[in-house]
């Protein structure tokens, strides 16, 4: 019999101990030959689930506990990133965000849609390509900024309020787009919905902080151990599901859990979060790469297709975002274009949904996730490039 890594998985025994093993081994390997030649070390882990997923070696396909694990992952990432941004700071930049976000909706979406009517694809297939390329997926541009230690720049601060409200108007897109695939669209339902998220992420913004602040003082009575970090635990999942009710994905009442906390906990808490982080964000960066079939696109037609998408998602975001943001100068303008260029997982969601309700083919749907992964991709190296000279930015600040 031929050795294969596959035959493993065929007794149950082993399955999650060996799952785990070569996904987080090969993406932890990958991460760090990436990082010796200067490139991302989240690029690696992307990669390492493009290598061992059905695109290359096929010895691990997507599941329903790589997708746990995945969800978990990107949800203490936010949650670790909220740990380190002060909400009144954020809200002092809402309104530039506020512009960037919705420019950055409206590009990517006529663009993608235009280029797919041109290309001679349905209509409804047209639009459902361009609400793929409509969100972005901030656990990419949150990873490589908080590694880099460039939160505090302003810039990032914008990137991740734009980020908050573009997932807000990217879900009521999609809400619409699906309406109009199964022929019916709900307008009471989605201005409810946009209301509900709106004011639910203003509410936590605003007063989660000090609401919080109160809290913590209290649980210094609790006969918990590590107190502070299970009342942080109890507040990310908490919002995560009440963001997932208002409309807004779990993600989103992650990023604000954290962020009504960063000025209230202890350092041990943010120890621990980083530890948890560390084992699970490498189970969502693979996750992407896990999702990517290159067999997809061996019809030159499709590839092409692929690669226009590709590059107009990413120029779109550049242009969209920058130009909302021009008013603060030409550099931060790029830094915020291209930190929002990554799409990740949130692209393929929308895929998928237009696949499962027959509106989208599988070779259309094979180009929005190779635009999905490739976004997520070359971001990083986008991100090290237009951060460079950061760190002298930083400590003129400081100063």
């Amino acid at each position: 019999m031929n050795f294969h890594p596959a035959l493993w998985l065929a007794s149950a025994d082993v399955t999650l101990p060996l799952t785990i093993f070569v996904v987080f081994g090969t993406a932890k390997v990958l991460e760090d030959l990436f990082e010796r030649i200067r490139v991302p070390g989240i690029v690696g882990n992307i990669l390492a689930g493009l290598l061992i997923g059905p695109g290359v070696l096929g010895w691990i396909k997507p599941n329903e506990f790589l997708t746990a694990l995945a969800e978990l992952g990107v949800m203490f990432l936010l949650f670790q990133v909220g740990l380190h941004v002060k909400s009144s700071e954020l809200m002092k930049v809402g309104g530039t965000a506020v512009i960037t976000a919705l420019l950055g909706v409206a590009v990517p979406f006529a663009l993608g849609w235009g280029i797919l009517s041109l290309w001679g694809e349905p209509q409804i297939e047209a639009i459902f390509v361009g609400a793929a390329m409509v969100a972005t997926s901030v656990g990419i541009t949150a990873r490589v900024l908080a590694d880099k230690g460039y939160l505090q720049l302003r810039a990032s601060k914008i990137i991740l309020a734009a980020a908050v409200i573009d997932d807000v108007v990217g879900l009521l897109v999609l809400a619409l787009v699906s309406g109009m695939a199964k022929g019916a669209v709900n307008y009471a339902e989605l201005a409810t919905t946009a209301a509900l998220a709106i004011g639910f992420t203003v509410l936590v913004a605003k007063w989660g902080t000090r609401a919080m602040g109160r809290i913590v003082k209290r649980t210094e009575n609790l006969n918990v151990s590590e107190s502070q970090f299970a009342l942080s635990m109890v507040l990310l999942f908490g919002l995560s599901v009440v963001s997932v009710y208002m409309g807004v994905a779990a993600i989103i009442g992650a990023f604000l859990a954290g962020m009504a906390l960063s000025e209230n906990v202890s350092k041990r808490v943010n120890d621990l979060v980083f530890g948890v982080s560390e084992l699970l964000v490498p189970f969502f960066l693979a996750g992407i790469g896990l999702h990517m079939d290159l067999s997809a696109l061996t019809n030159t037609r499709t590839l092409l297709l692929a690669v226009v998408i590709l590059i107009a998602a990413v120029l779109s975001k550049i242009v969209g975002c920058g130009l909302g943001a021009i008013n603060l100068g030409r550099l931060d303008a790029v830094r915020i274009g291209v930190g929002m260029v990554p799409r990740g997982e949130v692209g393929m969601v929308v895929a998928q949904i237009g696949l499962g309700l027959g509106v989208v083919s599988q070779p259309i749907y094979g180009v929005v996730v190779f635009m999905a992964v490739m976004t997520t991709v070359v971001a990083p190296p986008m991100l090290n490039w237009a951060y460079r000279g950061a760190d002298t930015e930083d400590e003129m600040a400081d100063n």
